[in-house]
C-alpha cells in the first residue's frame, strides 16, 4: 500500500496540491524489470531494496500530471522534497512514467525525452574516452540518480552528443523550457544531490543528478 510522504512546505500554493507516495515493487514490475534487463541478479540493490515513488509534477502542457519513478528504498524522502520544490517551481518534465522507461519498446515515447532513475547498468563512458563501459556501477544502478528532461539536458563529451536530436540544446546560454537551472540544481543540492553539468573537464551531463554527484 502507498505510504505518503513527509514534505517541505511548498513554496506557492497550487489548485493541485503536490502529494507524494512511496510503496514496494508489485510483482508486475518487478518480472517487468526482470524480462526487460534493467535488473538481474548481482545488480548493487536487491528489489526489496527499491521503492515506486509516486509524485505531482507539471509537463510542457502546463497541466499537473502524475508521475512514477523507481528510487532506493532509503532515498525516497529526500527525493519526494525535492520534486515538492520542483512543483513549486512550476518546472516542466515531459515524461515520468514507468512504462515510458521500462515498457514494450514499441510504447515508450518516440521523442525520447523520458525522465527517471533506477536502471542497474554501468556509468556511461565519455565520447571524450570511448568504448562502451566503465566497470563501475552508475548511481542509476542503485537508485541514487534523477535523469530530468534528457532532451533539453543532453549528455555531452567534447562536443559529441548521445542525442543528436538535442543539437538545440547544447547552448547553454539560451534558455528554453525544461531546461535546468539554478533554482532546479539547488532543489537537488538543498538534500546533498549534485549535478552532472557541472563537471570539470569536456563532459557534461545536463539531465543527471545523483547523491554523490557522478
Amino acid at each position: 500500500m502507498p505510504v505518503p510522504l513527509a514534505l517541505p512546505a511548498a513554496p506557492v500554493a497550487f489548485a493541485s496540491p503536490f502529494r507524494a507516495s512511496a510503496e514496494p515493487l508489485s510483482k508486475p514490475i518487478r518480472a517487468e524489470l526482470r524480462s526487460g534487463g534493467f535488473w538481474h541478479p548481482g545488480c548493487p540493490v536487491p528489489l526489496s531494496g527499491l521503492r515506486v515513488l509516486t509524485v505531482r509534477h507539471w509537463g510542457f502542457d502546463g497541466r499537473a500530471h502524475t508521475g512514477r519513478l523507481i528510487v532506493n528504498a532509503g532515498a525516497t524522502g529526500s527525493i519526494a522534497g525535492v520534486f515538492a520544490r520542483l512543483y513549486g517551481l512550476h518546472f516542466p518534465i515531459r515524461h515520468l512514467k514507468l512504462s515510458a522507461v521500462y515498457g514494450p519498446v514499441a510504447g515508450r515515447p518516440t521523442d525520447g525525452d523520458v525522465s527517471g532513475s533506477f536502471e542497474c547498468r554501468q556509468a556511461v563512458p565519455s565520447p571524450c574516452v570511448g568504448g562502451t563501459g566503465t566497470g563501475t556501477w552508475s548511481m542509476h544502478a542503485y537508485g541514487l540518480a534523477v535523469d530530468l528532461n534528457p532532451r533539453e539536458n543532453p549528455y555531452v563529451g567534447c562536443g559529441q552528443l548521445h542525442d543528436p536530436a538535442a543539437r538545440l540544446y547544447r547552448d547553454r546560454s539560451r534558455h528554453r523550457r525544461g531546461m535546468i537551472t539554478r533554482r532546479v540544481i539547488g532543489a537537488f543540492a538543498s538534500v546533498g544531490w549534485g549535478w552532472g553539468g557541472g563537471w570539470t573537464g569536456n563532459t557534461k551531463d545536463y539531465m543527471h543528478f545523483s547523491s554523490t554527484g557522478h
